[in-house]
């Protein structure tokens, strides 16, 4: 396999939920090995991902690749890579702010919600399980005043009686400020550091690798992924998924298949 030029290398950030990992929660084997292909080409292959450092580890593990910098908690957390560490990386930049404020304030408008806060040592903290978050992984159930003293990388509100439309209208009436949020599937509110995002985390990533504009590459399909990907598309590539809602692919320059399509497949083929 031929190694690309320093100056044909892109640094490619790649969502996990929805964008690698299919509903059923696997990648394709194809799709594995076009990730292993192009970090072995030489471009600089990450994942940024709304997950926990220990849910994002075991899946560096299925590509098997292992990027200088991982970027966690949609972005609240960087990830460094060093050898002496444990699971391979060290927490490099953690942004953390103090949740009792917001929580009250939505658990003013969604008194039948159910709440998490993520803090700055992976730690999960939640009323009642949530969807698609495996309570064996330092997860702690406590009550909701637990939740309002800690420092959090990352607060999530899931409404199981709203449908999305639902949910939309009823954030919108709180009028979130001073954190960064974005709506995932169903009724799941994700809530960050104001002004952290995905894409704030990846510009420390460029300036660090020193990669210019022109050459990032972010494919997602969520809309914590919209900064991400507007942050790509502005002189590189913005990929959204086939599966993405029409808002965010109205902020990519590229559209690729949906996940279970292999749609990423052809997105990264494209890379010299």
């Amino acid at each position: 396999m031929s190694v690309v030029a320093p100056e044909d290398r892109w640094l490619v950030a790649l969502d996990v939920d929805g964008t690698l990992l299919t509903h059923r929660g696997d990648v394709a084997p194809e799709v594995v090995d076009a990730v292993r292909a192009a970090a072995q080409r030489g471009h600089e292959v990450m994942l940024a991902t709304g997950r926990s450092l220990v849910e994002t580890i075991p899946v560096l593990r299925q590509l098997d690749i292992w990027p200088e910098y991982v970027v966690c908690s949609n972005g609240a957390m960087l990830l460094k890579r060093d050898a002496l560490a444990e699971d391979g990386y060290i927490k490099h930049y953690i942004e953390t702010f103090n949740p009792e404020k917001v929580l009250k304030l939505i658990k003013g408008h969604l008194p039948d919600g159910k709440y998490a806060v993520e803090d700055e040592h992976g730690n999960y903290y939640f009323t009642e399980p949530l969807p698609g978050v495996d309570p064996t992984l330092m997860a702690h159930q406590v009550d909701f005043e637990g939740l309002l003293n800690l420092q959090a990388t990352r607060v999530v509100v899931v409404s199981p009686d709203h449908d999305t439309e639902d949910f939309l209208q009823v954030v919108e009436r709180i009028g979130l400020k001073q954190v960064s949020y974005s709506i995932g599937w169903a009724a799941w509110l994700d809530i960050a550091p104001e002004g952290v995002s995905k894409a704030s985390a990846l510009e420390k990533v460029r300036e660090a690798l020193d990669f210019p504009r022109s050459r990032l590459f972010a494919a997602g399909d969520g809309n914590n992924d919209i900064q991400m990907i507007e942050w790509a598309a502005e002189l590189g590539r913005g990929v959204a998924m086939g599966n993405a809602e029409p808002e965010i692919k109205a902020v990519a320059n590229e559209v690729c298949g949906e996940v279970q399509d292999l749609g990423l497949l052809e997105a990264l083929n494209k890379l010299p």
